[in-house]
């Protein structure tokens, strides 16, 4: 029996302390502890995306850092960014580009989209497909997602609304 760790996260703007085993992953505190299920394990090897969250305004695979490692880091989740009354420009940009197919990889394809926005509004194509090299999704062939993310980044360029 591992004995458990006390951490302390800020999630989605809010303080969390928990008592977790140190080999708890931040995918399965967002999911488990947290019911923040909009954060997918699928992979369970850093190899998909499905599980991207912001830590410190970086992308990463939550499923890859484990407890000691999140501990005291600023975390945001898909549902952080924006919900059903208030949809985040990203989120808006996946629906009107129907970017959106089973949605599993869609919260990491956005928490992805939404950290290269933040810094580079104005990304290239090659930008763009860099961005998100380690997201995968079976149903799509990313086109859209694409697009989604260009059209996100001309919404902000002409609205000049911060991310």
């Amino acid at each position: 029996m591992t004995d458990l760790w006390p951490i302390q996260i800020h999630v989605n703007g809010r303080n969390v302390e928990l008592n977790v085993s140190p080999l708890t992953s931040l995918a399965q505190i967002l999911r488990d502890h947290l019911g923040l299920t909009g954060t997918k394990i699928s992979c369970n090897e850093g190899e998909c995306g499905s599980c991207t969250v912001l830590m410190n305004g970086l992308p990463v695979n939550s499923c890859l850092v484990l407890a000691p490692q999140a501990d005291q880091a600023d975390i945001w989740t898909i549902e952080g960014l924006g919900g059903p009354d208030h949809l985040h420009p990203l989120q808006k940009a996946f629906l009107s580009q129907g970017a959106v197919q089973c949605g599993y990889c869609t919260p990491g394809f956005i928490i992805s989209g939404v950290a290269l926005l933040r810094e580079n509004p104005e990304p290239s194509l090659s930008e763009i497909q860099e961005a998100l090299e380690g997201n995968l999704c079976r149903c799509t062939g990313y086109q859209k997602i694409v697009q989604a993310i260009q059209s996100c980044a001309q919404e902000i360029q002409t609205s000049g609304e911060k991310l």
